[in-house]
């Protein structure tokens, strides 16, 4: 199965947290499945390091490496996905959320996530 997986998940996964549900877990170590990450991730931790959110202090340049040598696969953004977002409902303004919830939608691929906010918009993995 292929996984797009939200930015908490992923700097969970790369910091072994012990907040990562055991079900994501499992899915993320099955090597049946297919994981990817999205460029807006990586923006995203950026963005808010240079705001010295303490959530977010994982390297971006050394996880989108590790990512990659681990076997993700990086979604990248087109203008495909950017249009999408204007068709999302305005549940959620977060615009690094909506850019993975449009790639989520056009590539038909679940976004994995435990945010609430961007789990009310329908297809999307809730662990």
């Amino acid at each position: 199965m292929r996984l797009l997986l939200d930015t908490h998940i992923l700097i969970w996964a790369a910091g072994d947290s012990g907040r990562l549900p055991d079900r994501l877990r499992a899915l993320i170590s099955d090597e049946q499945n297919e994981l990817l990450f999205s460029p807006a991730s990586l923006w995203e931790i950026v963005i808010k390091q240079a705001q010295s959110r303490p959530d977010f202090r994982a390297d971006p340049a050394m996880l989108r490496e590790r990512l990659l040598q681990n076997g993700y696969i990086e979604l990248p953004i087109n203008g495909e996905h950017t249009l999408a977002i204007a068709e999302l409902p305005p549940i959620h303004k977060d615009p690094f959320d909506r850019i993975l919830i449009a790639q989520s939608k056009i590539e038909r691929i679940p976004l994995v996530t435990v945010d609430r906010a961007v789990l009310q918009y329908p297809g999307l993995m809730e662990f």
